[in-house]
């Protein structure tokens, strides 16, 4: 569905009046860095830099394995690109606190549990300059948040098996998000059916078909799977299988994009379910990532 809307992009102005309008609805270092000091004893924890935007509150961490092993393959989860996404931040967190002990020398784990911590606390989809960070993952990156994660893994030098990026798609997406950037962007709003489930978003230069079918069977234990719309489609893509979609990933200037990893797949939980809850959520996260890691100890 398409509605008419101002056709004029904002100027600093607007993006002055947008900010000004942002209020913290919850707390970062209480649901986030808490979570991150507890497992100190059991992984490595650095940080990897921090948001401009009011400098000291907003530092950034990576958790990482501490029995590093160069002979096995390397997996990158991230968490929080878009901070409203609230499963996104916890599930990575839970993945770290309940499975990856489990799956300890078999994979080197880099976990980046909350990309975008203004975000979060704001529960917003853009950063403070109304930047949206999951279509900024590209050399000379407008999104601060985008940017550090992209220094931090080339710091690295590392090539990854598997990159996990856990999001939502939420109500908030056709209620709040997309007028926002239509209005931004001075574009007509164009809505679509909020898909009532999980879904996965692959590469479409490299979808990996088996790998993201593994996740989606993993998650249906925990969690319904969102069904495609009547033109075969999920938010306005044609489904590839049960419950995936792909997108051209880099060129979107997406977060699984820039890794180039062998597997590598987009988690979208819907919170807004009557089916489902914030438990609920999390651990679908948590499966969606333990799926994906099983299909490739058994298939490499």
């Amino acid at each position: 569905m398409t509605q008419q809307i101002k056709k004029q992009q904002w100027g600093e102005t607007e993006r002055t009046n947008w900010l000004a309008e942002q209020t913290i609805k919850r707390s970062y270092e209480e649901e986030v860095l808490c979570k991150i000091e507890s497992i100190r004893n059991l992984f490595t924890v650095e940080q990897y830099g921090e948001l401009s935007y009011q400098p000291g509150k907003y530092p950034l961490y990576v958790i990482k394995s501490t029995a590093w092993n160069d002979a096995i393959p390397n997996v990158l989860i991230t968490g929080g690109v878009h901070g409203y996404e609230t499963s996104g931040v916890q599930g990575a967190l839970r993945f770290v606190s309940t499975e990856a002990e489990n799956f300890a020398g078999k994979f080197n784990f880099i976990i980046a549990p909350c990309v975008s911590p203004w975000g979060y606390e704001t529960i917003n989809r853009w950063n403070a300059n109304a930047v949206d960070p999951n279509r900024s993952f590209y050399e000379d990156s407008p999104a601060e948040e985008s940017s550090n994660l992209m220094k931090l893994v080339a710091s690295l030098d590392l090539d990854f098996v598997a990159h996990f990026d856990l999001h939502e798609t939420t109500d908030t997406d056709n209620s709040v998000f997309r007028p926002a950037l239509a209005s931004r962007d001075g574009k007509e709003l164009v809505e679509w059916e909020i898909p009532d489930g999980f879904y996965a978003v692959g590469d479409e230069e490299n979808p990996a078909d088996e790998f993201q079918k593994a996740i989606i069977e993993s998650v249906e234990k925990v969690t319904h799977i969102a069904p495609a719309d009547s033109e075969g489609k999920i938010i306005g893509a044609m489904t590839t299988q049960k419950g995936v979609i792909n997108y051209a990933t880099t060129s979107l200037g997406l977060c699984t994009g820039f890794t180039h990893s062998q597997y590598s797949t987009t988690t979208e939980v819907y919170p807004d379910s009557p089916k489902a809850n914030d438990e609920i959520c999390i651990l679908a996260q948590v499966a969606a990532v333990t799926g994906g890691l099983n299909y490739i100890l058994e298939n490499n």
